[in-house]
């Protein structure tokens, strides 16, 4: 009989073992050094690359040659992670904690704004308040390179296949991912998952019964009645907002191609693109709200849909950003804030200005009080 770590060996992050060899094929691969010179040295990297190149892998050898294990990997990322958040951010904050046990495992349905920057903000909440990093679930189609997928699994990603085809391999896939969540819960890690596939680009935050109908794959394998199971699962919702989506922009051209030419041709690296914008754009003020976990007597995925959302939409943090887009209470909003914000709706392109502004207003249209 395998152990779990074999029998997830395909989905699973890596164990502290596999650290260390991929953290050497990422350094060599020469993809992801190309990537990181293209993007820290774009002029220099085209002439000086053949000096750059070795120069860098040094560098990583230097800061990554002694991690072994995911704790200490954890650590480095999470100096990263208080970088990013001190020159993206001009304040983070969380609300919810207080009402979980940081002993307890979770399994966390976060609506799905940012790619990297949801599961990333989520766990330095955690972090912050003693609570264990989480298992981030991602989607294979942004793995399309071997150096994204190492360096996802380094940091406790498991991969959702998606791209799967045919009935019968899809419920395979659907089966082993929902043994995989019901497993890392029972043993000895918090999951976070996304309400959705794909962000929500038009600022409407709803979450997809599919996803639910997921969770309970092995519960109904296991014959465990599905009021029973889903309670068993220790769901709670996460509302993550941000003040100033660095993705707004790319979100609202393809909103607006597919509305104009009825569809929208994704770019080969856009993906990758989409991570890097949201890790390094500005954000503004970002709020992390946990909110409790689904105790209902549930009957069906559309019940458990409509309550997370519930909670998404009543602990959703407004921003200066949401209540101008959507004019409302504008009169309690302070002139720089105006000013801000119409400042950033300015840079935007013209033909895509009407498109963000919805994207800031939905979410006070479907706020609960």
């Amino acid at each position: 009989m395998p152990s779990n770590a074999d029998k997830f060996s395909d989905i699973r992050p890596y164990n502290d073992a596999e650290i260390q060899p991929a953290i050497q094929r990422v350094i060599n691969s020469e993809e992801f050094i190309n990537a990181i010179l293209g993007f820290r040295f774009p002029k220099l990297s085209k002439c000086l690359g053949f000096i750059l190149k070795p120069l860098l892998r040094k560098y990583f050898l230097y800061k990554w040659g002694s991690i072994k294990s995911i704790d200490e990997m954890q650590q480095v990322v999470g100096v990263y992670v208080q970088h990013m958040i001190d020159s993206t951010t001009t304040k983070f904050t969380y609300s919810g904690l207080e009402n979980l046990d940081p002993t307890q495992n979770y399994l966390f349905v976060s609506n799905h704004r940012d790619i990297a920057m949801d599961p990333s903000f989520v766990n330095w909440a955690l972090y912050s308040e003693k609570f264990k990093t989480v298992r981030i679930a991602i989607g294979d189609n942004l793995l399309s390179k071997p150096y994204v997928s190492d360096l996802m699994r380094m940091n406790k990603s498991f991969i959702v296949k998606r791209s799967v085809t045919g009935v019968r391999e899809m419920m395979k896939s659907l089966s082993h991912l929902s043994d995989y969540i019901c497993t890392s819960l029972k043993d000895d890690s918090s999951i976070w998952i996304a309400q959705r596939e794909g962000r929500a680009k038009d600022g409407f935050d709803k979450t997809e019964p599919a996803i639910i109908k997921m969770f309970y794959v092995n519960g109904k394998k296991q014959k465990v009645p599905f009021a029973e199971y889903i309670k068993s699962l220790n769901i709670v919702p996460v509302a993550v907002s941000y003040e100033f989506d660095p993705c707004d922009q790319q979100k609202a051209r393809e909103l607006y191609e597919k509305a104009e030419f009825g569809e929208y041709q994704k770019s080969e690296f856009e993906d990758i693109e989409s991570i890097v914008s949201g890790i390094i754009g500005q954000k503004g003020h970002v709020h992390v709200a946990f909110g409790t976990p689904l105790s209902g007597d549930f009957e069906n995925a559309d019940e458990v849909a409509e309550e997370i959302d519930t909670q998404i939409y009543q602990h959703y943090f407004l921003h200066p950003s949401n209540l101008i887009a959507a004019e409302q209470d504008v009169d309690n909003i302070s002139a720089q804030d105006i000013r801000a914000f119409k400042a950033h709706i300015q840079a935007v392109k013209p033909e895509l200005q009407e498109t963000v502004l919805k994207m800031y207003a939905n979410p006070v249209r479907h706020y609960i009080s």
